[in-house]
Formats: structure tokens, C-alpha cells, sequence
């Protein structure tokens, strides 16, 4: 069995470097060839692998390979409060595109590749050097420079990517305010596990939903400390797109602020690197106008609802047989984490 499941690797690989030689030649010219093709870990719900391609001129361009499961049985059983709204890969490709060009810091979309008989929807950016891990990011000496910067630099690119004009945006799911506390609502019903902390919280959120206001843009969905990569310079790279849908798009600013981003570095609110002040200052120097500390506290509370449900979804995609997983049934415990921070905050 474990030579036959080798064999089926090594296969699917090949017919995957083929693909990948064929469209880079198209991209960048006869002659191109790749090297390095691996996958990298990470998890289960996307497959990423990194290769080079080599120019006939001598240059290499480091890419890094998006695409859907292959394993189609797995993708059908992947659970969550937020993955099943997940949007395709050229769409979160495309989301990419469309940030680049209104100047956010992200990985160029060189390409895109098609669903066939040897690999399913994908598309591939550029690779970009830099750290990716929240825990370094706020602790380590090498950012240190960067760290000062970023929470600045976090509220701009957000302003940027918020104003890109609806009309210019792939079909992406829409949620109002209200729609997104029923959603959390019903989620917390189908689990059947009473949160009357959480239950609490989705009442508070909804006596004051005039704070949320009104405006509708694109929404990054999780936009935090772990999903932007770092270099000592700064913000280097906005990454993984693939919860975009319309929303109030201030609901970004409020993610990035919870507790659970911060890393421990409690008393720096924006992903455990920054000042609330540097974030509303970039993000109006951005573009995106004043955001009252108001309504930034409602998505900040919002914020801690959704990210406590979450882990409860996650943990009952594995008590349900849905997908058996030591690492959702250990996240699942932190909902307790979400349903306190989000006490404290409407306390």
C-alpha cells in the first residue's frame, strides 16, 4: 500500500510539472523550464507548492502554486464557520491582481492554471522573501524596525484595497451586518452547544448596529498578524485571499485588532505590534477616511464573536466524523478564548 500511495505521488507530481513547464513557456517564453517543484506544508483545505522557473536568459523567477485539492472527497468534507464560504482559486488570484494594481503590497498573479485531467484550478504568484508567522513577526529582533511601522502600514493597504470600485470585483458573496449575526446565530444553533456569553455578545452587536454603518466594499475576510508577510522593512506582502466577499469593509480593521492575533503582546492592540491610533492613521492616509474608535470597537467585539464560533465549528468537524483532526479538536478549545476577550471588551 505505501509503495502503491509513493507511486501515486510521484505520478501526480510529474503530470503537475508538465502542466506547470507548458504554461510557463507560454508566460515566459521558449526555452523555460522549471526546477525545485515541492509541496509545502500547510493545511489540508488547499495544496501550495513553491518551484522555480528558469529563463533561457539565465534568470529565475521563484513562484509559489495555488490550487484546489486533488483529493475531491476531502475538499467535499472540509468544515468550518468560514471555509465554506471560501471563494475559487482564480477568484482569490484575481482578488490579487486587483490589490496589486491599486498599490497593496502583494505577490504578483503571473498566472492562472485550469481545471484538467492532471490538476485542478489553481493560480501562481510570485514568492516573495520575507516572515509569515505572527509569533516571529512580534518577537523577534529582526523586526524590530518593522514593527513600529506596521501597524501604519496595515491600516493604508487596507484603505486601498477597501476602495477598489465593487464593479471591477469577481462575483463574491454579499453580507450585511445583520446578515453576518445571523449567520453566527445559526451556526452557534446547529452545534447545539450552549454560549450565553456568545449568545450576549450577537444581542449587543445588534442593539447597536447603527456604529457598524452602512458602507459596502471588499472585505479581505482575514485580514491579521499571519497572514501579512513581514520583512525588516515592513509590510511586505498582504496574502491569502481566499475569504474576500463583500462586507463592510471596516470589519477588516476590527479583525486585525482582537486578542488572538496579538500573540501574547497584549498591550499592542494591532496584531500585537501596534497602536490603534497608527491603524485609523494609515487607513485614513490610505484613503479609507476617519473611522470613529466607536465603530471600530463594534468590529473589534464582532471580531471576537465570529473568531469564537469559528473554533467551535472547527472542533465539531471533528466530533461530527466530518473530518477527524487533533489540530481543529485543540483550536476548538479556544472559543472559550474568543467568548471572554469578547466579554471584556462589552463589559
Amino acid at each position: 500500500m505505501a509503495n502503491t500511495t509513493k507511486n501515486k505521488g510521484e505520478i501526480q507530481t510529474q503530470n503537475l510539472a508538465a502542466v506547470l513547464e507548458e504554461r510557463v513557456i507560454e508566460v515566459y517564453g521558449h526555452g523555460t523550464t522549471i526546477d525545485g517543484l515541492v509541496r509545502l506544508s500547510g493545511g489540508a483545505s488547499r495544496e501550495t507548492w513553491s518551484f522555480d522557473a528558469l529563463l533561457l536568459n539565465g534568470g529565475r523567477k521563484p513562484l509559489i502554486l495555488k490550487r484546489d485539492p486533488l483529493d475531491e472527497k476531502l475538499e467535499n468534507q472540509l468544515g468550518g464557520a468560514d471555509t465554506k464560504f471560501s471563494v475559487d482559486r482564480w477568484t482569490e488570484g484575481r482578488l490579487m491582481q486587483l490589490a496589486g494594481e491599486v498599490g497593496v503590497p502583494v505577490p504578483e498573479v503571473p498566472f492562472f492554471l485550469a481545471a484538467d485531467e492532471c490538476t485542478t484550478a489553481g493560480f501562481v504568484m510570485q514568492r516573495l522573501e520575507g516572515e509569515a508567522l505572527g509569533r516571529r513577526i512580534v518577537r523577534e529582533d529582526e523586526f524590530a524596525n518593522a514593527r513600529p511601522k506596521l501597524a501604519f502600514q496595515c491600516g493604508e493597504a487596507a484603505a486601498r484595497f477597501h476602495n477598489i470600485p465593487i464593479e471591477r470585483l469577481p462575483e463574491l458573496r454579499r453580507f450585511t451586518p445583520a446578515e453576518a449575526l445571523d449567520y453566527n446565530l445559526t451556526v452557534m444553533d446547529s452545534v447545539k452547544q450552549p454560549h450565553a456569553g456568545f449568545e450576549y455578545g450577537i444581542h449587543w452587536l445588534r442593539e447597536r448596529l447603527e456604529l457598524a454603518g452602512d458602507q459596502i466594499g471588499l472585505s479581505h475576510g482575514d485580514y491579521r498578524n499571519g497572514n501579512l508577510l513581514v520583512d525588516g522593512d515592513g509590510l511586505r506582502g498582504v496574502l491569502d485571499w481566499e475569504l474576500g466577499h463583500l462586507a463592510n469593509p471596516v470589519s477588516d480593521l476590527g479583525w486585525i485588532c482582537i486578542r488572538a492575533w496579538r500573540y501574547g503582546y497584549y498591550d499592542n492592540p494591532v496584531g500585537g505590534f501596534g497602536p490603534v491610533q497608527d491603524l485609523l492613521d494609515g487607513y485614513e492616509a490610505g484613503g479609507g477616511g476617519r473611522i470613529s474608535l466607536e465603530t471600530l470597537h463594534f468590529w473589534e467585539v464582532f471580531g471576537c464573536m465570529r473568531w469564537g464560533v469559528i473554533c467551535m465549528m472547527l472542533a465539531f468537524t471533528h466530533i461530527e466524523g466530518r473530518e477527524r483532526s487533533v489540530e481543529k479538536i485543540s483550536i476548538g478549545r479556544r472559543s472559550i478564548e474568543g467568548e471572554y476577550d469578547m466579554l471584556q471588551l462589552v463589559d
